[in-house]
Parts: C-alpha cells; sequence; structure tokens
C-alpha cells in the first residue's frame, strides 16, 4: 500500500492537471476558479495541445450570450435533443447522461470562454454542425501573426493561447517537460488516487494532487498497439493530424487502466462521429491532414519535413494502393472511401503483410497534372526523403518508391498496366472498374509522380468511463476517488471537436477543486 503521507513529493498543489490542451486549460482555470491550488503537467515544451492547432470552431449552444446578439433561441433542452435524435446514429450509443450534463453545461461554458479573454469572430457561421437544428457555430480569432507562437497559425490558437493567459493570471502553475509514467493510488485497484510519478531530463518527479487528479492527455490515434485493439485495420502505416507536434500516445487511458479505470467504446476510430479518419489533402509529405499545412515558418516544419501539395481537384491524379491498382473512386471523399482504403481489396504483397491494415497509398500524376495544380513538386513543398518520389517513366517511378510501410516494392508492371488502363478510360469517357464520372486527364506526360496519400486519423472516439461529474469509474462501476478525466482521454460520448472537450474538461476542474480530499 501506498501511503502518500509517507512520500517525499517534488511539487504538489490541490488538483494536478495532466495535459495542457483543450481540455486541460479549462480544467485548470475551472478548479482555481473554485479556490483550489492547480499544477498542470505537459509533455510538450508548450502549452496548447492539440487544441492549438484546431479550427477553433466551438459550436456550443443552449442560448449563449452569441446567439442572442444574433437572435437565436435556443435552449438546453434543444441541444439535448439534437444530439440524441433518431437521424444522428453516431450517438446511439452515447450515455444519455454524459449527453444531458454536456447541453446543460453548454451555454455557461461559452460564457466562460467569453469570461477568460478568447475572442470570437462576431460573424455567426451559417453551417449547423454537430446535428444542431438552429445555428451554434462560433469560431476563435487567430491569436497573432506569428507562427512561432500560433505553431501553425490556426484559429485554435485564439482558443489556446487566451485560455494560457487566463490561467497563468489566476495562478495556475505549469510544469512543461514532464511526462506522466503514471498514476499513484494507494492500492491498485482500491483507495484513493493521490498523484503521479513523471519524468522530467531523465529523471523521475513525484507531484501530489491533494484533491484531484484531471487525466487530460488527448487520445490514443498515435499508439497502434492501442489503436488496433480497436479497429486492426489501423496499422502503423496510418499518420495522426497534430503530429509531429501533438503525438496522441494513449498515456492517460494507459495510465488509467492500470489503476482500474474501465473503458468506455464509443465507437471504433473508422466509424465514428465527425473526421476520425481523413481523407488526406496535403500529399507528398507524411502529415497531410486536411487541416494543418506545416509550412516553413512554423517552429515544427524541421520535424514536418514538407509543405504537401495542395490537391485543389483530384480529376488531377489517381490514387493506387500498396501493390500500385486503385481501389476506389478518386473523387469520393466519404467512409466508403475511407473503409476502402483501410481495406486491401484483395491485393496482397507477397509475404502477405497488412493483412489488417490497407497498406500506403500513393497518388499517382504527370507534369501536365504539376501545371494545372501549379504545384512545385520539389522541397520543401514535397518531402523526398520516402514521401514524393519521380522518374521519367511509369516503371522507373514504381522502382523508386521506398517507404518504411512499402513493405514491399511496387512491381512496375502492375502499375504500368494500371496507369495503362487508367488512359484507356480517358479514351473511353468512363470508369467501369470504380464509376468515376468522366475521366478527364490522362497520366502520360514525363516526369511521373508518387505522392504519399494515406489517410490521416484524428480524433479518438473511445476513452476511459466517466460519470457526469467527469470522475474516473472502474470496471466495477465505482468512482476511483480522486480521479478525474475529460477530453479525449475520456469515452462515453464520442462527439467530434472543441465542444466536448472544453466543457466536461470545466466539469472536470470545478468538481475536483470541491471535493473532500
Amino acid at each position: 500500500m501506498l501511503d502518500p503521507n509517507q512520500m517525499q513529493f517534488e511539487h504538489e498543489a490541490d488538483v494536478v492537471v495532466v495535459g495542457a490542451g483543450g481540455a486541460g486549460l479549462p480544467a485548470a482555470i475551472s478548479a482555481r476558479d473554485h479556490g483550489a491550488s492547480v499544477l498542470v503537467v505537459e509533455a510538450n515544451h508548450d502549452v496548447g495541445g492539440h487544441a492549438i492547432l484546431s479550427g477553433g470552431r466551438i459550436p456550443l449552444g443552449g442560448g449563449t450570450s452569441l446567439q442572442k446578439q444574433h437572435g437565436i433561441e435556443d435552449s438546453p433542452d434543444q441541444v439535448y435533443l439534437d444530439h440524441t435524435q433518431a437521424s444522428a446514429p453516431v450517438f446511439r450509443i452515447a450515455e444519455r447522461d454524459l449527453v444531458r450534463v454536456w447541453a446543460d453545461e453548454n451555454a455557461p461554458t461559452m460564457e466562460f470562454l467569453l469570461e477568460n479573454g478568447v475572442i470570437f469572430d462576431p460573424d455567426l457561421e451559417p453551417e449547423v454542425v454537430n446535428f444542431g437544428t438552429v445555428p451554434r457555430l462560433f469560431r476563435s480569432v487567430v491569436h497573432s501573426d506569428s507562427l512561432a507562437d500560433t505553431i501553425a497559425g490556426r484559429p485554435g490558437s485564439g482558443y489556446a493561447r487566451k485560455m494560457e493567459a487566463s490561467a497563468r493570471k489566476k495562478g495556475v502553475t505549469f510544469l512543461l517537460k514532464h511526462r506522466m509514467t503514471r498514476i499513484l493510488r494507494e492500492q491498485q485497484f482500491s483507495g484513493r488516487v493521490f498523484g503521479i510519478v513523471a519524468q522530467h531530463e531523465g529523471s523521475e518527479v513525484h507531484i501530489r494532487a491533494r484533491k484531484g487528479l484531471i487525466i487530460a492527455t488527448g487520445g490514443h490515434t498515435s499508439n497502434v498497439a492501442f489503436r488496433t485493439r480497436l479497429d486492426p485495420r489501423l496499422t502503423e502505416e496510418y499518420q495522426t493530424a497534430g503530429e509531429p507536434w501533438t503525438p496522441q500516445d494513449a498515456s492517460g487511458e494507459i495510465a488509467g487502466l492500470d489503476v482500474g479505470a474501465a473503458f468506455q467504446l464509443s465507437g471504433t476510430l473508422a466509424a465514428g462521429p465527425g473526421p476520425v479518419v481523413s481523407k488526406t489533402l496535403h500529399i507528398g509529405c507524411r502529415w497531410g491532414y486536411r487541416n494543418v499545412q506545416w509550412v516553413q515558418e512554423s517552429p515544427m516544419f524541421c520535424y514536418a519535413g514538407g509543405c504537401g501539395l495542395t490537391v485543389k481537384n483530384w480529376e488531377d491524379l489517381i490514387l493506387v494502393n500498396q501493390v500500385g491498382r486503385r481501389f476506389w473512386n478518386e473523387l469520393e471523399d466519404t467512409p466508403n472511401f475511407i473503409n476502402a482504403a483501410l481495406s486491401n481489396n484483395g491485393n496482397l504483397g507477397k509475404n502477405g503483410r497488412g493483412a489488417n491494415g490497407g497498406g500506403p497509398i500513393w497518388a499517382i500524376f504527370d507534369s501536365a497534372a504539376v501545371e494545372r495544380e501549379r504545384w512545385n513538386p520539389h522541397p520543401p513543398d514535397v518531402d523526398p526523403n520516402g514521401w514524393f518520389f519521380t522518374a521519367d517513366s511509369i516503371a522507373g517511378l514504381a522502382e523508386r518508391i521506398r517507404n518504411p510501410y512499402q513493405y514491399e516494392p511496387i512491381q512496375p508492371e502492375a502499375l504500368e498496366e494500371t496507369v495503362t488502363r487508367w488512359n484507356s478510360f480517358v479514351d473511353a469517357g468512363s470508369d467501369p472498374d470504380f464509376k468515376r464520372p468522366e475521366p478527364k486527364f490522362k497520366i502520360d506526360r514525363p516526369p511521373f509522380y508518387a505522392a504519399w496519400s494515406t489517410p490521416i486519423l484524428h480524433d479518438s472516439v473511445s476513452g476511459l468511463k466517466i460519470n457526469t461529474k467527469a470522475q474516473v469509474v472502474d470496471t466495477r462501476g465505482e468512482v476511483i476517488p480522486g480521479l478525474y478525466c475529460a477530453g479525449e482521454s475520456a469515452g462515453g460520448f464520442a462527439l467530434h471537436g472543441l465542444p466536448r472537450v472544453i466543457v466536461f474538461g470545466r466539469i472536470a476542474g470545478r468538481e475536483a477543486a470541491l471535493s473532500t480530499p
């Protein structure tokens, strides 16, 4: 048995938050607002997490002051109904009590953001998202023009940096470059959680949480072993949105499971709500997520390796799998496309690798496509270190494709046959293989190119089981004293984006601060 009174701690606070991102920042501020001393432990060298790279889209409703400024009538009941209606099947396994408390906390959370300095674009976006019946979507304003400050120049920086500034002003302490390795509980599966062990510059650091520990470490999409237990198709070739800035390493989920937490399946990564698996948009680089482009001015570009070629028109290329064959209509951007990409379509390599995942996907195009798209097929726009290739012939292109996840070379004759067949479809004006309407452009003008176009993973839609107070629940359905969770580390309600993350972060901070040790 561990006795916190017999241990030595390098740091301690009433509430310790692990993770300084979308959920951790509101958790820290909320706990501080309710009188607790707060310490935030962050593995990265800076604050912001996944949220700082987001689009800053925060559709919170229920009758917010921003909605009222636009004459929009809304209520918590309507928010709840919108997210439990039969026409929203992605929420069919959501825990209704979590949806209910989330709906009730929508409007107060928006006011909380405004009170803590988050600035929103005054124009209401007309798009109705997340199964809303009335407009609720406002977007935070980009924090600054400095990519060094915003990391990628995204509107989410307006949320993350303003919340960070408010937290620091209110007395929250941040410990950066501290990576949690385990949760401290009196006994492994019983007793109270009272802190964590973290790694910092090669040393173990013991940190005590007198009232509550909040797990807000993000999701698990970067952890191949973890994610393939949920969906065996999501093998190592699939990269994760936000990397190399914020790997979603499952550290919070694993630490919680180690002390008895239950895991709540809210949907598989390939079948949950929101863009959990995304068709890439920036091809020819490792991390081509559509809403984040790593440009040279970003402090992360030296790790990202390339900006990527932004596809304006998918008519300009074909997509082939790991054996050089087309597998679907390239113009489609639906779950049908994603599921086709995640499967092998009967095309296995000789050694059977990729039997669960679909393997690498390559965009194949020619110099005429480069001209139409106005691409620069050279660094820094592409990364030739395994993610972009060029040759004067299709056979030569196949021979040059080498990548850590391309376990066998594409056979030159296979890629030649694919391109020849495609060109015949252009001549005929139809695609009998995958029904792509009116194929427009041949691939016949050298040089020829192959660009990494494998789908990107985004959300984690499952996580540690929590109750309406964001307390973590164990495998017997009992609350683990002193342990809370919010954000993508938490399961039960698979809602994409910042609204769920922020609301439950605020709840977790409040409840931890008000708890009795």
